[in-house]
């Protein structure tokens, strides 16, 4: 089974939404993590995780369209 079959994109797919929702998700999880220890550190990774959202949102969407 071939992963990124010409006739059938889904893992092409799946590897967009990876790259769209994987690293925000990471850092919002280290933020909550590091969020006892050291607020300012988890609320920039909070931002950062929002902006990386807001540009992975509008890239892979606008690529797409």
């Amino acid at each position: 089974m071939n992963f990124l079959e010409v006739g059938d994109l889904s893992g092409l797919f799946a590897i967009i939404i990876l790259i769209m929702f994987g690293p925000p998700l990471l850092l919002v999880i280290i933020g909550f993590s590091v969020r006892k220890k050291n607020k300012e550190a988890a609320t920039v990774l909070f931002i950062l995780a929002a902006l990386y959202v807001l540009v992975g949102l509008g890239m892979c969407f606008g690529g797409l369209a």
